[in-house]
Protein backbone atom coordinates (compact mmCIF):
# COMPACT_ATOMS: atom_id res chain seq x y z
CA UNK A 1 0.00 0.00 0.00
CA UNK A 2 2.33 2.33 1.02
CA UNK A 3 5.12 1.18 -2.02
CA UNK A 4 2.17 2.03 -4.57
CA UNK A 5 1.40 5.64 -2.76
CA UNK A 6 5.02 6.45 -2.87
CA UNK A 7 4.90 5.34 -6.62
CA UNK A 8 1.70 7.68 -7.52
CA UNK A 9 3.08 10.03 -5.18
CA UNK A 10 6.00 10.53 -7.72
CA UNK A 11 4.49 9.93 -10.79
CA UNK A 12 1.69 12.87 -10.12
CA UNK A 13 4.36 15.25 -9.15
CA UNK A 14 6.07 14.98 -12.65
CA UNK A 15 2.87 15.07 -14.76
CA UNK A 16 1.90 18.10 -13.14
CA UNK A 17 5.76 19.80 -13.26
CA UNK A 18 6.52 18.49 -16.98
CA UNK A 19 2.87 18.73 -18.68
CA UNK A 20 2.79 22.01 -16.72
CA UNK A 21 -0.47 22.02 -14.98
CA UNK A 22 1.15 22.95 -11.60
CA UNK A 23 4.58 25.29 -11.01
CA UNK A 24 7.17 23.28 -8.88
CA UNK A 25 6.26 24.79 -5.88
CA UNK A 26 2.82 23.74 -6.29
CA UNK A 27 3.60 20.44 -7.27
CA UNK A 28 6.19 19.87 -4.95
CA UNK A 29 3.80 20.52 -1.84
CA UNK A 30 0.44 19.19 -3.30
CA UNK A 31 1.73 15.73 -4.33
CA UNK A 32 3.14 14.23 -1.48
CA UNK A 33 0.51 15.71 0.89
CA UNK A 34 -2.19 14.31 -1.01
CA UNK A 35 -1.08 10.93 -1.06
CA UNK A 36 -0.10 11.15 2.80
CA UNK A 37 -3.63 12.09 3.55
CA UNK A 38 -5.00 9.02 1.64
CA UNK A 39 -2.15 7.24 3.58
CA UNK A 40 -4.13 8.22 7.09
CA UNK A 41 -1.21 10.11 8.35
CA UNK A 42 -2.85 13.63 7.77
CA UNK A 43 -2.95 14.17 11.09
CA UNK A 44 0.82 14.26 11.39
CA UNK A 45 1.72 16.27 8.64
CA UNK A 46 2.84 19.23 10.48
CA UNK A 47 5.31 17.39 12.14
CA UNK A 48 6.95 15.56 8.81
CA UNK A 49 6.78 18.48 6.87
CA UNK A 50 9.26 20.61 9.89
CA UNK A 51 11.08 17.32 10.06
CA UNK A 52 11.94 17.78 5.97
CA UNK A 53 12.12 21.66 6.11
CA UNK A 54 14.83 21.45 9.02
CA UNK A 55 17.40 19.26 6.70
CA UNK A 56 17.54 21.74 4.38
CA UNK A 57 17.16 25.01 5.93
CA UNK A 58 21.03 25.17 6.11
CA UNK A 59 21.36 24.41 2.53
CA UNK A 60 18.42 27.00 1.74
CA UNK A 61 19.80 30.23 3.71
CA UNK A 62 23.35 29.34 1.89
CA UNK A 63 21.46 29.49 -1.82
CA UNK A 64 19.99 32.95 -0.61
CA UNK A 65 23.02 34.14 -0.13
CA UNK A 66 25.37 32.90 -2.81
CA UNK A 67 22.41 33.77 -4.85
CA UNK A 68 22.98 37.46 -4.23
CA UNK A 69 26.47 37.49 -3.87
CA UNK A 70 27.19 36.07 -7.69
CA UNK A 71 24.46 38.36 -8.35
CA UNK A 72 26.42 41.51 -7.41
CA UNK A 73 29.74 40.09 -9.57
CA UNK A 74 27.32 39.41 -12.65
CA UNK A 75 26.46 43.09 -12.37
CA UNK A 76 30.22 44.19 -11.67
CA UNK A 77 30.84 42.32 -14.99
CA UNK A 78 33.81 40.03 -13.22
CA UNK A 79 33.25 37.19 -16.08
CA UNK A 80 33.08 39.42 -19.22
CA UNK A 81 36.72 39.35 -20.00
CA UNK A 82 36.65 35.63 -19.29
CA UNK A 83 33.63 34.92 -21.10
CA UNK A 84 35.28 37.30 -23.90
CA UNK A 85 38.08 35.38 -23.66
CA UNK A 86 36.42 31.98 -24.46
CA UNK A 87 34.70 33.19 -27.17
CA UNK A 88 38.06 34.37 -28.74
CA UNK A 89 39.18 31.14 -28.86
CA UNK A 90 36.47 29.10 -29.74
CA UNK A 91 35.74 31.85 -32.59
CA UNK A 92 32.06 31.63 -31.51
CA UNK A 93 31.42 28.37 -32.59
CA UNK A 94 28.74 26.68 -30.46
CA UNK A 95 30.29 22.91 -30.74
CA UNK A 96 33.71 24.49 -29.10
CA UNK A 97 31.71 26.65 -26.84
CA UNK A 98 29.63 22.71 -25.57
CA UNK A 99 32.84 21.53 -25.59
CA UNK A 100 34.72 23.69 -23.51
CA UNK A 101 31.39 23.71 -21.11
CA UNK A 102 31.80 19.85 -20.40
CA UNK A 103 35.26 20.48 -20.13
CA UNK A 104 35.19 23.08 -17.36
CA UNK A 105 32.28 21.49 -15.41
CA UNK A 106 34.22 18.25 -14.92
CA UNK A 107 36.96 20.01 -13.75
CA UNK A 108 35.31 22.46 -11.42
CA UNK A 109 33.04 19.11 -10.55
CA UNK A 110 36.01 17.77 -8.87
CA UNK A 111 35.64 20.24 -5.60
CA UNK A 112 32.36 18.33 -4.88
CA UNK A 113 29.97 21.12 -4.19
CA UNK A 114 27.26 21.37 -6.56
CA UNK A 115 26.24 25.13 -6.16
CA UNK A 116 29.89 26.09 -6.09
CA UNK A 117 30.22 24.05 -9.43
CA UNK A 118 27.35 25.88 -11.02
CA UNK A 119 28.02 28.98 -10.02
CA UNK A 120 31.71 29.17 -11.56
CA UNK A 121 30.33 27.25 -14.39
CA UNK A 122 27.43 29.54 -14.97
CA UNK A 123 29.39 32.53 -14.47
CA UNK A 124 32.09 31.27 -16.86
CA UNK A 125 29.49 30.64 -19.79
CA UNK A 126 25.96 31.79 -19.93
CA UNK A 127 27.16 35.49 -20.78
CA UNK A 128 28.48 33.24 -23.66
CA UNK A 129 25.47 31.39 -24.44
CA UNK A 130 23.18 34.61 -23.85
CA UNK A 131 25.78 36.88 -26.81
CA UNK A 132 25.50 33.77 -29.48
CA UNK A 133 22.08 32.87 -28.70
CA UNK A 134 22.70 29.74 -27.40
CA UNK A 135 19.82 27.84 -25.14
CA UNK A 136 20.46 28.32 -21.93
CA UNK A 137 19.28 24.52 -21.24
CA UNK A 138 22.17 23.33 -22.91
CA UNK A 139 24.88 24.17 -19.87
CA UNK A 140 22.82 22.91 -17.42
CA UNK A 141 21.88 19.83 -18.84
CA UNK A 142 26.10 19.71 -19.07
CA UNK A 143 26.80 20.83 -15.69
CA UNK A 144 24.40 18.45 -14.22
CA UNK A 145 25.74 15.54 -15.83
CA UNK A 146 29.04 16.46 -14.83
CA UNK A 147 28.37 16.87 -11.48
CA UNK A 148 26.18 13.69 -10.88
CA UNK A 149 29.14 11.84 -12.72
CA UNK A 150 32.62 13.44 -10.76
CA UNK A 151 30.96 14.69 -7.60
CA UNK A 152 28.74 11.93 -6.99
CA UNK A 153 31.36 9.08 -7.16
CA UNK A 154 34.10 10.82 -5.71
CA UNK A 155 34.77 9.96 -2.01
CA UNK A 156 34.79 13.67 -0.95
CA UNK A 157 31.61 14.01 -2.58
CA UNK A 158 28.59 13.99 -1.10
CA UNK A 159 26.80 10.92 -1.93
CA UNK A 160 29.92 8.70 -1.81
CA UNK A 161 30.45 10.17 1.67
CA UNK A 162 27.14 8.83 2.66
CA UNK A 163 27.80 5.54 0.63
CA UNK A 164 31.20 5.10 2.56
CA UNK A 165 30.17 6.22 6.06
CA UNK A 166 26.67 4.13 6.39
CA UNK A 167 28.84 0.78 4.47
CA UNK A 168 31.98 0.83 6.88
CA UNK A 169 34.11 1.42 3.95
CA UNK A 170 37.96 2.23 2.96
CA UNK A 171 37.79 5.04 0.56
CA UNK A 172 40.46 4.26 -1.30
CA UNK A 173 39.30 0.64 -1.92
CA UNK A 174 35.73 2.35 -2.62
CA UNK A 175 37.08 4.52 -5.10
CA UNK A 176 40.36 2.99 -7.24
CA UNK A 177 38.15 0.55 -9.20
CA UNK A 178 35.67 2.99 -10.04
CA UNK A 179 38.59 5.49 -12.11
CA UNK A 180 38.22 4.09 -14.81
CA UNK A 181 34.42 3.93 -15.60
CA UNK A 182 34.64 7.68 -14.66
CA UNK A 183 37.13 8.49 -17.39
CA UNK A 184 34.86 6.68 -19.76
CA UNK A 185 32.02 8.47 -18.46
CA UNK A 186 33.69 12.11 -18.66
CA UNK A 187 34.39 11.35 -21.97
CA UNK A 188 30.96 10.49 -23.15
CA UNK A 189 29.67 13.48 -21.50
CA UNK A 190 31.74 15.36 -23.59
CA UNK A 191 30.75 13.34 -26.67
CA UNK A 192 27.37 14.31 -25.45
CA UNK A 193 28.54 17.97 -25.36
CA UNK A 194 29.60 17.88 -28.39
CA UNK A 195 26.03 16.67 -30.88
CA UNK A 196 24.23 19.26 -27.89
CA UNK A 197 26.55 22.04 -29.58
CA UNK A 198 25.71 20.32 -33.23
CA UNK A 199 22.20 20.98 -33.02
CA UNK A 200 23.13 24.72 -31.42
CA UNK A 201 25.02 25.37 -34.67
CA UNK A 202 22.15 24.26 -36.79
CA UNK A 203 19.36 26.27 -35.36
CA UNK A 204 21.54 29.69 -35.03
CA UNK A 205 22.15 31.77 -37.90
CA UNK A 206 26.10 31.37 -38.59
CA UNK A 207 26.19 35.04 -39.84
CA UNK A 208 25.27 35.77 -35.77
CA UNK A 209 28.36 33.65 -35.05
CA UNK A 210 30.83 35.60 -36.96
CA UNK A 211 29.11 39.14 -36.13
CA UNK A 212 30.12 37.86 -32.22
CA UNK A 213 33.15 36.59 -32.75
CA UNK A 214 34.41 39.48 -35.40
CA UNK A 215 33.08 41.84 -32.54
CA UNK A 216 34.42 40.48 -29.46
CA UNK A 217 37.81 40.05 -31.87
CA UNK A 218 37.90 43.88 -32.25
CA UNK A 219 36.90 44.96 -28.87
CA UNK A 220 39.25 46.94 -26.41
CA UNK A 221 36.66 47.06 -23.28
CA UNK A 222 38.45 44.18 -22.00
CA UNK A 223 41.69 46.48 -21.53
CA UNK A 224 39.51 48.71 -19.82
CA UNK A 225 37.89 46.67 -17.56
CA UNK A 226 41.03 45.71 -16.53
CA UNK A 227 42.29 48.34 -14.99
CA UNK A 228 38.97 49.26 -13.23
CA UNK A 229 40.21 48.57 -9.57
CA UNK A 230 36.87 46.99 -8.40
CA UNK A 231 37.38 44.48 -10.87
CA UNK A 232 40.77 42.78 -9.56
CA UNK A 233 39.33 43.70 -5.91
CA UNK A 234 35.90 41.69 -7.21
CA UNK A 235 38.82 38.87 -8.79
CA UNK A 236 40.19 37.99 -5.42
CA UNK A 237 37.50 38.55 -3.20
CA UNK A 238 36.29 35.60 -5.65
CA UNK A 239 38.98 33.13 -5.61
CA UNK A 240 39.50 33.53 -1.96
CA UNK A 241 35.80 32.57 -1.43
CA UNK A 242 36.28 29.49 -3.20
CA UNK A 243 39.59 28.65 -1.63
CA UNK A 244 38.01 29.02 1.31
CA UNK A 245 35.11 27.19 0.25
CA UNK A 246 37.24 23.94 -0.71
CA UNK A 247 39.39 23.91 2.02
CA UNK A 248 35.86 23.90 3.97
CA UNK A 249 37.47 26.85 6.72
CA UNK A 250 34.24 27.61 7.51
CA UNK A 251 30.11 27.14 7.02
CA UNK A 252 29.42 27.36 3.35
CA UNK A 253 26.73 29.71 4.55
CA UNK A 254 29.45 31.58 6.81
CA UNK A 255 31.66 32.62 3.57
CA UNK A 256 29.09 32.98 1.84
CA UNK A 257 27.38 35.76 4.22
CA UNK A 258 30.77 37.60 4.56
CA UNK A 259 32.07 37.56 0.90
CA UNK A 260 28.03 39.10 0.66
CA UNK A 261 28.44 41.66 2.75
CA UNK A 262 32.24 42.91 1.67
CA UNK A 263 30.68 42.93 -2.07
CA UNK A 264 28.37 45.03 -1.30
CA UNK A 265 30.72 47.19 0.52
CA UNK A 266 33.28 47.37 -2.45
CA UNK A 267 30.99 47.75 -5.14
CA UNK A 268 27.92 49.72 -3.42
CA UNK A 269 29.27 51.46 -0.67
CA UNK A 270 25.98 54.04 -0.88
CA UNK A 271 23.39 52.47 1.96
CA UNK A 272 20.63 53.24 -0.53
CA UNK A 273 22.20 51.40 -3.09
CA UNK A 274 22.99 48.24 -1.10
CA UNK A 275 19.28 48.42 -0.15
CA UNK A 276 18.08 48.58 -4.32
CA UNK A 277 20.87 45.79 -5.34
CA UNK A 278 19.49 43.22 -2.45
CA UNK A 279 15.87 44.21 -3.50
CA UNK A 280 16.42 43.96 -7.44
CA UNK A 281 18.67 40.36 -6.35
CA UNK A 282 16.01 39.12 -4.28
CA UNK A 283 13.93 38.56 -6.98
CA UNK A 284 16.01 35.71 -8.02
CA UNK A 285 16.76 34.17 -4.92
CA UNK A 286 13.66 34.17 -3.10
CA UNK A 287 11.97 31.57 -5.25
CA UNK A 288 15.18 29.19 -5.27
CA UNK A 289 15.06 29.45 -1.07
CA UNK A 290 11.31 28.72 -1.55
CA UNK A 291 11.91 25.67 -4.08
CA UNK A 292 14.74 24.19 -1.62
CA UNK A 293 12.12 24.30 2.09
CA UNK A 294 9.32 22.83 -0.46
CA UNK A 295 11.40 20.36 -1.63
CA UNK A 296 12.71 19.56 1.93
CA UNK A 297 9.11 18.88 2.61
CA UNK A 298 8.46 16.58 -0.10
CA UNK A 299 11.21 14.11 0.81
CA UNK A 300 10.13 14.73 4.53
CA UNK A 301 6.85 13.61 3.91
CA UNK A 302 7.78 10.66 1.42
CA UNK A 303 10.44 9.49 4.26
CA UNK A 304 8.42 9.92 7.61
CA UNK A 305 5.47 8.04 5.96
CA UNK A 306 7.72 5.22 5.11
CA UNK A 307 6.62 5.63 1.51
CA UNK A 308 10.71 5.76 0.40
CA UNK A 309 11.34 2.50 2.41
CA UNK A 310 8.45 0.80 0.74
CA UNK A 311 9.45 1.26 -2.69
CA UNK A 312 12.93 0.32 -1.85
CA UNK A 313 11.80 -3.26 -0.67
CA UNK A 314 9.04 -3.65 -3.00
CA UNK A 315 11.49 -3.11 -5.68
CA UNK A 316 14.20 -5.49 -3.97
CA UNK A 317 11.35 -8.05 -3.59
CA UNK A 318 11.31 -8.31 -7.98
CA UNK A 319 14.88 -9.68 -7.96
CA UNK A 320 14.38 -13.52 -7.14
CA UNK A 321 16.68 -15.95 -4.97
CA UNK A 322 17.94 -17.24 -8.16
CA UNK A 323 19.78 -14.29 -9.47
CA UNK A 324 21.14 -12.65 -6.25
CA UNK A 325 24.32 -12.15 -8.29
CA UNK A 326 22.49 -9.71 -10.05
CA UNK A 327 21.70 -7.57 -7.13
CA UNK A 328 24.92 -5.30 -8.04
CA UNK A 329 23.50 -4.75 -11.62
CA UNK A 330 20.02 -4.12 -10.10
CA UNK A 331 21.13 -1.54 -7.84
CA UNK A 332 22.37 0.53 -10.66
CA UNK A 333 19.07 0.45 -12.41
CA UNK A 334 17.07 1.30 -9.83
CA UNK A 335 19.20 3.59 -8.64
CA UNK A 336 18.51 6.07 -11.32
CA UNK A 337 14.76 6.28 -10.62
CA UNK A 338 14.88 6.45 -6.76
CA UNK A 339 18.05 8.99 -6.71
CA UNK A 340 15.89 10.91 -9.49
CA UNK A 341 13.31 11.34 -6.63
CA UNK A 342 14.82 10.84 -3.16
CA UNK A 343 16.80 13.06 -1.21
CA UNK A 344 20.46 11.80 -1.01
CA UNK A 345 20.10 11.13 2.83
CA UNK A 346 17.50 9.39 1.95
CA UNK A 347 18.51 7.23 -0.60
CA UNK A 348 22.08 6.19 0.73
CA UNK A 349 21.05 5.99 4.75
CA UNK A 350 17.79 4.59 3.73
CA UNK A 351 18.06 1.96 0.63
CA UNK A 352 21.77 1.45 0.39
CA UNK A 353 21.88 -0.52 4.11
CA UNK A 354 18.83 -3.04 2.39
CA UNK A 355 20.49 -3.75 -0.80
CA UNK A 356 23.74 -4.14 0.99
CA UNK A 357 22.41 -6.41 3.27
CA UNK A 358 20.72 -8.41 0.76
CA UNK A 359 23.69 -8.37 -1.24
CA UNK A 360 26.16 -9.92 1.48
CA UNK A 361 23.51 -12.58 2.01
CA UNK A 362 24.60 -13.86 -2.02
CA UNK A 363 28.44 -12.86 -0.63
CA UNK A 364 28.73 -9.78 -2.78
CA UNK A 365 30.62 -6.65 -0.88
CA UNK A 366 29.26 -3.89 -0.04
CA UNK A 367 31.88 -1.89 -2.11
CA UNK A 368 30.01 -3.11 -4.82
CA UNK A 369 26.90 -1.93 -3.64
CA UNK A 370 28.66 1.09 -2.72
CA UNK A 371 30.21 2.13 -6.68
CA UNK A 372 26.46 0.94 -7.89
CA UNK A 373 24.79 3.32 -5.65
CA UNK A 374 26.37 6.53 -7.22
CA UNK A 375 25.97 5.73 -10.81
CA UNK A 376 22.30 6.97 -11.08
CA UNK A 377 23.46 10.52 -9.23
CA UNK A 378 23.52 12.30 -13.09
CA UNK A 379 19.56 11.75 -12.38
CA UNK A 380 19.82 12.52 -8.89
CA UNK A 381 21.10 15.48 -10.31
CA UNK A 382 18.41 16.67 -12.45
CA UNK A 383 15.61 15.39 -9.60
CA UNK A 384 13.48 17.51 -7.48
CA UNK A 385 15.50 16.74 -4.25
CA UNK A 386 18.96 18.24 -5.48
CA UNK A 387 19.12 21.87 -4.05
CA UNK A 388 21.69 22.98 -5.69
CA UNK A 389 19.51 22.25 -9.03
CA UNK A 390 17.53 25.23 -7.67
CA UNK A 391 20.53 27.54 -7.96
CA UNK A 392 20.90 26.65 -11.18
CA UNK A 393 17.51 26.76 -12.49
CA UNK A 394 17.66 30.74 -11.18
CA UNK A 395 20.82 31.19 -13.25
CA UNK A 396 19.42 29.97 -16.46
CA UNK A 397 15.97 31.89 -15.32
CA UNK A 398 14.24 28.51 -16.29
CA UNK A 399 11.54 26.16 -14.91
CA UNK A 400 12.01 22.65 -13.76
CA UNK A 401 9.43 21.46 -16.18
CA UNK A 402 10.73 23.07 -19.06
CA UNK A 403 14.17 22.00 -18.19
CA UNK A 404 13.54 18.36 -17.25
CA UNK A 405 12.11 17.74 -20.53
CA UNK A 406 15.10 19.32 -22.33
CA UNK A 407 17.13 17.47 -20.08
CA UNK A 408 15.20 13.76 -19.11
CA UNK A 409 16.47 11.89 -22.40
CA UNK A 410 20.38 12.96 -22.53
CA UNK A 411 20.84 12.76 -19.13
CA UNK A 412 19.31 9.48 -18.57
CA UNK A 413 21.38 7.77 -21.78
CA UNK A 414 24.42 9.36 -19.74
CA UNK A 415 23.42 7.70 -17.18
CA UNK A 416 22.90 4.54 -18.50
CA UNK A 417 26.37 4.58 -20.19
CA UNK A 418 28.11 5.46 -17.10
CA UNK A 419 26.35 2.09 -14.94
CA UNK A 420 28.04 0.17 -18.25
CA UNK A 421 31.05 1.65 -17.67
CA UNK A 422 30.91 0.43 -14.25
CA UNK A 423 30.28 -3.28 -15.22
CA UNK A 424 32.42 -3.29 -17.92
CA UNK A 425 35.76 -2.02 -16.30
CA UNK A 426 34.65 -4.55 -13.13
CA UNK A 427 33.72 -1.98 -10.69
CA UNK A 428 30.77 -4.13 -10.30
CA UNK A 429 30.24 -7.87 -11.45
CA UNK A 430 27.38 -10.23 -12.13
Amino acid sequence: MLATLGFLTLGTFMVLVMRKYATAFVAIIAAPVLFAVIAGRGADLGDMAIEGIETVAPTGVLLLFAVLYFGVMMDAKLFDPISNGIIRLSKGDPVRICVGTAVLALLVALDGDGTTSYMIICSAFLPIYRRIGMNPLVIAAIATMALGAISGATPWGGAATRAISVLHLDAAEYFVPLIPSLLLTSAFIVGVAYLLGRRQRRRIDPQVIADVAAEIANRESDRAALRNWRLWVNAGLTVALLVLLVAGVAPLVTLFMGGFVLALLVNHPRVAEQGEVVKRHAASAVPVVMLVLAAGIFTGILSETGMVDAMATTLLAAVPDALGNLIPLFTALIGLPLSFFMSNDAYFFGVLPVLAESAAQHGIPAYEIARAGVAGQMLHSIGPASAPLWVLLGLVKKDLGEFQRFALVPVTVASLAMVGFVLLTGAITL
